[in-house]
């Protein structure tokens, strides 16, 4: 059983600022570290792993320091890793980013199953794992909490929906998305990280290496949406002190609303 999972470096903070003219996000010069609903993914891979065999590959799309966090899978138990990075991916949104990774994964080619986390903490969107596996034309499903059986060609899931638990099998090769503590995430091994340093390299794709080296489906260019404006929340330390029976402050609290369009 070979495995692909997709993994992203996020800010590490909040305190991020936006690019005005672009409204992306400026990730330079900040703390980074991996996108939490990832670690549920490679947990998800590595005990398949354990189960099955097989390889693990860890892949990501970002600047070449995004590297960290594949060393970072290392250290976990993943065997091999890629980053996708040139400056012609930059400003990409869901669907390019998609593609993007879709195109790298075409590169790998060897796989059975690939893992998404849920979705990422800086865009929130959970959109990127299903639209690889149609940019690939593999099946996939999406919220899944528990893995139930892994055949010769299918896996069968159970499914946190809205308001059901669902069952799926899913022919192989797919892609799934997994929620959080599907599984509890190891913390990286030091002994790994001793027995890896220095032995396992990085494998650095660029466009130029895509079966589709058209540079209109990448980054800003081959993004379908644009963002309008996106600012950052304004922090304010004001304070009101307000005094009177309940009925007044119910009154006052009310009006409060109303008058900064709360309500």
């Amino acid at each position: 059983m070979n495995t692909i999972v997709c993994i992203k470096q996020v800010p590490g903070t909040t305190s991020v600022e936006v690019d005005p003219g672009t409204g992306v996000l400026k990730r330079e010069g900040i703390e980074a570290k991996m996108n939490p609903y990832d670690l549920f993914a490679l947990e998800t891979a590595l005990q398949i792993k354990e189960v099955k065999g097989g390889a693990i590959t860890s892949i990501t799309m970002g600047p070449p320091q995004a590297g960290e966090i594949i060393y970072e899978s290392f250290y976990m138990g993943v065997d091999e890793g890629y980053v996708l990075t040139d400056r012609k991916f930059a400003g990409a949104d869901v669907v390019a980013t998609s593609y993007t990774l879709s195109q790298g994964i075409r590169k790998i080619s060897n796989y059975d199953l690939i893992i998404c986390g849920k979705q990422t903490t800086d865009g929130d969107t959970a959109q990127v794992g299903p639209e690889v596996a149609e940019f690939l034309g593999i099946p996939h499903v999406a919220n899944v909490g528990k893995i139930l059986n892994i055949g010769k060609d299918s896996i069968t899931v159970q499914m946190n929906m809205e308001e059901t638990l669902e069952i799926q099998s899913i022919k192989l090769p797919c892609l799934i998305t997994v929620e959080k503590d599907i599984y509890t995430p190891r913390l990286p091994s030091y002994k790994k990280k001793i027995q890896t340093k220095d032995k396992k390299q990085l494998n650095y794709l660029s466009i130029k290496d895509f079966t589709d080296s058209n540079e209109q489906n990448y980054g800003l260019n081959g993004s379908p949406t644009q963002v309008e404006r996106i600012f950052p929340p304004e922090v304010s330390k004001e304070k009101i002190m307000l005094e009177g029976t309940s009925e007044d402050l119910s009154e006052k609290i009310f009006s409060l609303l109303v008058e900064k369009k709360f309500m």
